[in-house]
């Protein structure tokens, strides 16, 4: 089969190499999975780079998740051949390539609701947003929620959950063409972040208080300005630092202002309480069933231009998400 693989850490499209490796084999418990479409994330860039929490081996193929249709079944796995399926392949083997194995007990059912590029950018982004404003911030209806990069993969999952939510949504993104698409998604508010003070515009947009939430995936600056417009009582919730800076919180001024810094690691709750990723999905699942959420596809390329794709999103240049879709023809 084919299979991206990292072989020294770089910058992705110059780390990542197409190779024709050997057919993968399910084991007990495993099922092997056709990859349907391989949805592009930050860490896969990390990866490449060697600056991601997890070092997998050299050489090593990034893609963290997929929707993918079960071809074959380990012994004990217990899934039909032909069940679509979202899941994510262990390093290091991911999931850029024509086939995954991955443990049977960890997929979820693919929503019938979304086609198999949607279904791919639901799991890790939509389960992170929804964990992060219920779980971590406990967001009511009637608050006023803040996403920073709304228009990005993460971004544009928080504001559809936070719609759902029945909460007030302001979108922070840089550039025009960005926020037509923040609008698109139904913020109530948009700013521009690269034209318009964003503290300034917050503030003015709540009656001086702030917002309720803020939704951090970015650090950096973005921190700096969350900090200056929160709410009394507000949740500044850090996701992650796609900026590239990780901020050092005044902790002073978290009393002074009776705010929240609140972390989301999503992944832990693989370990720590596994049972709620499976309820998370089954509302996920409703919600498209509904209508109500849908991923914001970008951009779906064939399997050749997934390193393109990764260097993308590593440069912050996207749109929604990059779906890496294996039986897409090049050149489309």
């Amino acid at each position: 089969m084919k299979a991206w693989r990292v072989h020294a850490n770089g910058e992705p499209r110059e780390a990542m190499r197409l190779d024709e490796v050997p057919d993968p084999q399910p084991g007990p418990g495993q099922l092997l999975l056709r990859v349907k479409a391989a949805n592009v994330n930050f860490p896969d860039a990390l990866l490449c780079r060697g600056q991601y929490q997890v070092r997998p081996p050299l050489p090593f193929t990034p893609g963290v998740e997929v929707c993918g249709e079960v071809l074959a079944a380990g012994e004990g796995a217990g899934v039909a051949e032909g069940t679509r399926v979202l899941a994510q392949p262990p390093l290091p083997d991911g999931g850029f390539a024509e086939l995954a194995v991955v443990d049977a007990k960890t997929v979820l059912p693919a929503p019938d609701a979304l086609d198999d590029a949607e279904a791919a950018a639901l799991h890790i982004g939509y389960q992170t947003g929804w964990f992060a404003l219920h779980r971590r911030a406990h967001l009511q209806a009637g608050e006023t929620l803040l996403v920073h990069a709304a228009a990005g993969g993460v971004g544009s999952a928080a504001v559809q959950l936070g719609r759902a939510a029945g909460a007030r949504v302001i979108g922070v993104v840089g550039g025009p063409e960005k926020a037509a698409v923040a609008r698109e998604l139904g913020c109530d508010v948009v700013v521009d972040r690269r034209s318009e003070d964003v503290i300034k515009t917050v503030k003015e947009a709540t009656g001086g208080r702030g917002a309720d939430v803020i939704y951090d995936p970015v650090g950096g600056d973005a921190y700096a300005q969350s900090a200056k417009c929160v709410a009394f009582e507000g949740r500044i919730i850090v996701v992650g630092f796609a900026s590239g800076t990780i901020p050092s919180p005044a902790l002073n001024h978290a009393l002074v202002k009776n705010y929240s810094i609140v972390g989301l690691h999503w992944g832990l709750y693989n370990t720590k309480d596994p049972a709620s990723i499976g309820a998370c999905h089954e509302e996920l699942t409703k919600l498209a069933a509904q209508g109500v959420i849908k991923p914001l596809i970008g951009d779906r390329v064939p399997l050749e231009g997934a390193a393109d794709a990764v260097q993308r999103v590593a440069d912050g240049v996207t749109t929604g998400r990059l779906v890496v879709v294996p039986g897409e023809a090049a050149g489309r």
